[in-house]
């Protein structure tokens, strides 16, 4: 992990030093927002000239500082810190273990010579209610496990054996330190069952409630499936389990409120408007979604899929499924209509691109396979097809790019080359 550099999520927080915002660092458990924050950071500030005095650093998920989880003590604490008007700085770990942080960090935040930095592992504390709670003056930072590029920065091998271990065990950063695959499944198992499990029965009652590991196991093995709460019930029904859809409604809720998964929503992109249910969701780590199947399922396309999803969002793209009407000619002559699927729709500001995630193109047939959606788009964003193979970047003579996948991740201008 020490020889790991975060500089993505690093840049984030330089550039939103003293901004006079809380900054809010959110990401599912153990991915690494406390060294981005407690080393990192916290070295920036060293190396810029701010005295260690002056950063007040409280991790509240440390035994040593149980008390201060209660709010009037956490207040105290930091107030009784700050001794001049100085600029000083503020890091709180996981803050959603003290009761009432939100009116602590309010009334911090008022006072102009305070910075404040705080980190969470759950969405509903975090991006949703309390950046609401702070009435605008919340900054979210959203840190995600391991992208390829800063795995293979610290690999021992050559990239194409840590291809191999990255879309095995994903990108969850103690994974690194793990030196046999025994370790390292073992590790991602008893982090599914002890940790992120445990969290999400302990928040929301779910104590001996087996639906939800279930319901991660189906949506594990159908990573990248077009899926709603009322197919995963039927589901359920043909496993001889009575679910309501409401219910599973619910649990993913709890999935993605813990950053555990991902949503993507459909877009209609002649008609320029999103489509209700069926979405489909991608694991926030691919380890851990390969564990919950206690890494019986390895099928490496649709793993591949699920890290070109995450990478596109780690370079901070909003990312849909793209959906293209088409009309073509049945057998017996009339025009039926048709819908293709664009695997990724990616908007970041006035830029667009359309990418399809191919594991293998081995001939003209599979090409015009898998250019058909794009083709059809009639718009002048890139379109770009991500193959597994070890290819030269190359254009078709539809204009459609073709690369390979790492070239992909390890670029981090790919989509522009």
């Amino acid at each position: 992990m020490e020889s790991i550099k975060r500089d993505i999520y690093l840049n984030r927080l330089i550039e939103r030093k003293e901004n006079g915002l809380i900054k809010v660092i959110t990401g599912i458990r153990r991915c690494g927002k406390s060294y981005l924050l407690f080393k990192l950071f916290y070295q920036y500030l060293l190396d810029s000239g701010v005295e260690a005095s002056r950063i007040i650093t409280v991790p509240l998920d440390d035994d040593d500082y149980e008390e201060l989880r209660d709010s009037k003590k956490l207040s105290a604490y930091i107030r009784q810190q700050i001794t001049d008007e100085g600029q000083w700085y503020v890091f709180l770990d996981e803050v959603q273990l003290c009761k009432g942080f939100e009116g602590v960090l309010n009334g911090l935040n008022r006072r102009e010579n305070l910075d404040i930095y705080v980190t969470g592992s759950n969405s509903k504390f975090l991006s949703s209610d309390v950046l609401t709670e702070f009435r605008g003056r919340g900054d979210e930072v959203r840190v995600y496990p391991l992208s390829f590029a800063e795995y293979v920065s610290a690999y021992p091998g050559d990239k194409y054996d840590a291809w191999m271990d990255y879309y095995t065990y994903g990108g969850l950063p103690l994974i690194l330190s793990r030196k046999t695959d025994e370790l390292k499944s073992r590790y991602l198992i008893d982090l599914c069952k002890e940790l992120y499990l445990k969290d999400i029965e302990d928040r929301h009652n779910l104590r001996g409630d087996s639906v939800m590991a279930a319901m991660i196991s189906i949506l594990a093995s159908a990573v990248g499936s077009l899926t709603n709460p009322t197919k995963l019930a039927n589901t359920f029904g043909t496993n001889g389990i009575q679910v309501s859809d409401k219910t599973i409604g619910a649990y993913i809720g709890y999935l993605l409120d813990a950053f555990f998964i991902s949503k993507a929503e459909r877009y209609d992109i002649k008609g320029k408007k999103y489509i209700a249910s069926p979405f489909k969701y991608y694991f926030t780590d691919v380890g851990l979604r390969n564990a919950q199947l206690n890494f019986r399922q390895q099928e490496e396309n649709h793993i591949m899929e699920n890290i070109i999803y995450n990478e596109l969002l780690i370079r901070g793209f909003n990312v849909d499924v793209g959906v293209v009407e088409h009309s073509e000619r049945g057998a017996d002559g009339k025009a039926v209509r048709k819908r293709l699927e664009v695997d990724f729709v990616c908007n970041c500001g006035n830029q667009r691109y359309y990418i399809q995630s191919a594991f293998a193109i081995p001939d003209s047939e599979k090409m015009q396979q898998e250019q058909k959606s794009l083709v059809n788009i009639g718009d002048s964003f890139k379109k770009i097809i991500v193959v597994k193979d070890r290819i030269k970047l190359w254009r078709n003579e539809q204009g459609i790019v073709v690369m390979g996948i790492m070239d992909f991740l390890l670029n981090p201008n790919s989509l522009d080359l």
